[in-house]
């Protein structure tokens, strides 16, 4: 009998400094952590990402905004399914889904 690979699970990455998120598989506290995660998923694909746009004090999720964009510029962009932006910041929500969205990522607004 022949063995069956095991499917591997999807990876779904949040970056939220307060929201557990418990859905995901990896979860960054900060834009610091946020680009380390992706970059150490960079050359997988991600089935979701989840973005905050405001990560405490005054970091925000730019930074993680400026490695995907930098990607996509660049022609290879990461990976992706959908990016869903769930910040209770309207403005800031509104910046980070025109800012992918032009960059062809798919992006959603979102509530958590």
């Amino acid at each position: 009998m022949k063995e069956e690979s095991p499917v591997p699970s999807p990876v779904i990455l949040g970056i939220d400094d307060l929201r557990p998120l418990p859905w995901t598989t990896r979860i960054a506290r900060s834009s610091g952590e946020g680009v380390r995660l992706l970059q150490e998923h960079r050359d997988s694909f991600i089935e979701e990402l989840w973005l905050d746009h405001d990560l405490g004090g005054d970091d925000s999720i730019l930074p993680v905004v400026a490695l995907l964009e930098e990607a996509a510029f660049n022609g290879r962009p990461f990976r992706i399914g959908t990016v869903f932006v769930h910040s209770a910041n309207p403005i800031g929500a509104e910046t980070v889904v025109r800012s992918l969205t032009r960059w062809n990522y798919q992006v959603r607004r979102a509530t958590v």
